[in-house]
């Protein structure tokens, strides 16, 4: 085939500019991420997994089911279309915040009510929220008594069942330091998988959301980590949801970024602290 030919020759199923505009318009319907002309082909290749799994011919039947409001496809439409892609202790500057400053600072201030609550919006298989939950062990493990929880929420089922099993690839480990592996991780079997131990995981507390629909919880959230998520909206739907996340959180609370993300022309409720790390202002306060 002569190069620069249609590469839409080559495909199992036919995909028109109507299809791919369906599926953008589903998708900021249903999640509020907006998807750019380059991602018609990762859209491509991942929904025609799901045409070959139901056995329909085409998009065109596709899309009619994703229209008929099927709650089952539905949620598999967002799982695939959702990107996933995380580490543990991915960003260690944040994590060398946590236990330095943050951490200590909310055992400080929090002595009264003895209640520490952390989210991490957009979960994804689990890794963040348990980075979060060893540093909070690390730093906070003396505390007796106190109520302590991590809140994990992802659109995507599929990662979140992934995650509450918390069964992790020895090669997703390979850069853990301080003797993470050892202290928080038991060998699963032969040892080519490892589990993180019970401890971890009494800390957190996995659920589904989708960020665009209602939120079930009440706050306040003393740290929200939304890392590598907030690039995935527009900016109306960024607005919207980081306004949200200022609702749950007290003055002096904290929003952490991922590092390509920033809040400039988002919001003014949140002043920079650090490195993709937000303050949350008192209310009524201007940039």
């Amino acid at each position: 085939m002569p190069v620069g030919q249609d590469t839409a020759l080559l495909r199992e199923y036919a995909f028109s500019d109507r299809d791919f505009q369906r599926v953008r318009e589903l998708v900021q319907e249903r999640i509020g991420i907006a998807l750019a002309d380059c991602k018609r082909e990762l859209v491509y290749a991942r929904l025609s997994r799901r045409l070959r799994s139901l056995g329909l011919s085409g998009f065109h039947d596709y899309l009619q089911l994703l229209e008929s409001g099927d709650p089952h496809e539905l949620q598999q439409f967002c799982n695939a279309i959702t990107t996933n892609l995380t580490a543990f202790f991915r960003e260690r500057h944040h994590f060398q915040s946590l236990a330095g400053q943050l951490l200590p600072a909310l055992e400080r201030n929090n002595g009264d009510s003895r209640r520490i609550r952390l989210w991490a919006a957009g979960c994804s298989s689990g890794e963040e929220a348990y980075s979060l939950a060893m540093a909070v062990l690390e730093t906070l493990g003396h505390l007796r008594g106190w109520n302590i929880r991590i809140l994990a929420t992802d659109i995507d089922t599929s990662m979140l069942r992934q995650a509450q099993r918390g069964i992790y690839a020895s090669e997703r480990l390979e850069k853990l330091e301080g003797g993470r592996l050892l202290r928080w991780f038991e060998p699963v079997g032969t040892g080519d998988e490892y589990r993180v131990c019970e401890e971890v995981r009494h800390l957190v507390v996995f659920k589904p959301l989708n960020l665009v629909d209602l939120w079930p919880m009440r706050g306040p959230f003393d740290i929200i980590f939304f890392r590598n998520v907030v690039i995935y909206f527009d900016r109306d739907t960024q607005r919207q949801i980081v306004s949200r996340m200022a609702r749950l959180q007290n003055t002096g609370d904290h929003l952490f970024l991922g590092h390509s993300e920033t809040l400039l022309d988002v919001s003014n409720q949140y002043r920079l602290v650090g490195q993709t790390i937000y303050r949350r202002r008192s209310d009524g306060q201007g940039r």
